[in-house]
């Protein structure tokens, strides 16, 4: 009787854990309800705040991104060092990066952000873990997490860290280096599936002229004229001398030309913008460029490439044969420059 009664306790203990084990999703469901979603993907709109390690400093980002089908993009980016906010927007007329405080835009034609993954974008994320094979999963708590390959412009970039909710809505990203140095976080405050957008939410004007600054201490201090001071990247590809510096005045505008020759030779010009929309040359390439303390627009021609970027009012055109991993070197190392 003893025996009949441990046997069926046995087996009542068996059946709990077998069932038990039926609910619980493997790293292979969850990846099908990732592709499921991006299947359905309508609209979203998420916010958070992303730190970026650049060199000794350590940026940071408040985010905000809406999403609609089938390629509506909005995403702000406000420095919280700077105070400086910088909108990339596409929509049926190309890709934009705007600078709504100085009323610039610049418009450009690219497959962003197919292209080069961001991580702050869903779609970033969620293709990261479904095409990285040899991802690997744990569950922690309520959130699923996966170690997968990262895709990013930056080379040294290589490994990221996901976090899912149970909801499949992203937690935290962590970026790191070969070294598994942690460069980047982004950690998602809010992130909402199905979003309802004004009809002109992704138009251009919209976003140039409808944006109300709150706080621009990087624009104080310059006046009228458009004067500023020359400014000199600290840093100088090996095999590179600087040979020419030169104040120029062109259709009213006020510009620095500073020319480098040796290894590589290129130039950088140095302007206060007018409020305009500047275009890159239907026939170029363009791409989208983080700078750690910004955004640049990245755009290649048959022999040459440029760089393009605003950074304390003044907005910087850097171009030559340089490969990019150089030029986003030097444009890095203008950060911080005071004007001469």
């Amino acid at each position: 009787m003893h025996r009949s009664k441990w046997l069926l306790m046995a087996l009542v203990l068996i059946f709990m854990v077998f069932f038990s084990g039926c609910g619980a999703k493997d790293s292979s469901d969850i990846v099908s309800d990732l592709e499921d979603q991006l299947a359905d993907l309508d609209s979203y709109q998420a916010v958070g705040t992303m730190k970026i390690q650049t060199g000794e400093t350590v940026q940071e980002y408040n985010v905000q991104v809406w999403y609609k089908q089938p390629h509506f993009y909005r995403i702000e980016l406000n420095n919280a060092n700077t105070k400086v906010t910088q909108i990339v927007l596409k929509n049926d007329d190309g890709v934009f990066v705007l600078d709504p405080a100085i009323k610039k835009s610049f418009r450009f034609k690219s497959d962003w952000p197919e292209s080069s993954g961001q991580p702050y974008l869903y779609e970033s994320l969620a293709k990261s873990v479904i095409e990285d094979k040899d991802r690997v999963f744990v569950k922690e708590e309520d959130n699923y997490v996966f170690q997968v390959k990262a895709n990013y412009q930056n080379q040294t970039l290589t490994a990221q860290k996901v976090w899912f909710n149970k909801d499949l809505q992203p937690v935290k990203v962590e970026i790191y280096d070969p070294n598994e140095v942690k460069l980047v976080e982004m950690v998602f405050s809010k992130f909402e599936f199905g979003s309802k957008f004004d009809d002109d939410a992704f138009e251009m004007n919209r976003n140039l002229e409808g944006w109300e600054p709150t706080s621009l201490p990087a624009m104080e201090n310059m006046d009228n004229s458009k004067n500023f001071g020359i400014i000199e990247p600290s840093y100088i590809p090996t095999g590179v001398v600087k040979k020419d510096l030169k104040v120029v005045n062109q259709d009213n505008e006020r510009k620095v030309v500073i020319k480098y020759a040796g290894e590589f030779n290129y130039s950088l010009i140095e302007s206060r913008p007018k409020a305009t929309v500047a275009s890159a040359p239907d026939f170029s390439k363009s791409d989208i460029i983080d700078l750690g303390y910004g955004i640049g627009v990245l755009t290649e021609m048959t022999e040459t490439r440029s760089l393009r970027w605003t950074y304390n009012g003044v907005e910087y055109l850097l171009t030559g044969d340089l490969p990019t991993e150089e030029m986003v070197a030097i444009a890095k190392s203008v950060f911080a420059q005071t004007g001469k």
